[in-house]
């Protein structure tokens, strides 16, 4: 599953930037990639959060539906990293084998970015078993 969701972030290069964004077509933000590339409906995930303070706490509760947190040395294309980019805000990217995948609001667009990000990261996610949870 990781190397498939690192392919699917990858083919997401290019994609305009928007904020809160949810389509490809109109653009993405950075949960908006992580919710495309795992392909969880967008329904099921907050679209009116800010992007500084409350961003981090609503991110991480919500993706310990669909996430399992590991050890950050563990990480793996496919797997998605948080990262601190400033005091009070939050990031996300999809890890990938040369780099990492993220919507770059600057640039305007999703973009690759070669080795390991140049920020803290707070937490390293895998989806869960898809499978094993239906079955529960």
């Amino acid at each position: 599953m990781t190397i498939a969701a690192a392919e699917r972030a990858a083919q997401l290069v290019g994609t305009p930037f928007r904020p809160q964004g949810r389509s490809t077509a109109s653009g993405l933000d950075c949960l908006g990639v992580i919710l495309t590339v795992h392909r969880i409906g967008s329904g099921e995930a907050p679209s009116d959060y800010r992007l500084r303070g409350d961003y981090a706490e609503v991110f991480l509760k919500m993706s310990q539906r669909w996430f399992r947190k590991l050890p950050m040395r563990l990480g793996k294309p496919g797997d998605v990293v948080a990262m601190k980019i400033a005091e009070d805000q939050l990031h996300l990217g999809i890890l990938t084998v040369n780099g990492f995948v993220h919507a770059h609001a600057r640039l305007g667009r999703v973009v690759e970015t070669p080795g390991r990000p140049p920020w803290p990261i707070l937490a390293t996610l895998r989806r869960r078993n898809r499978a094993r949870k239906a079955a529960r």
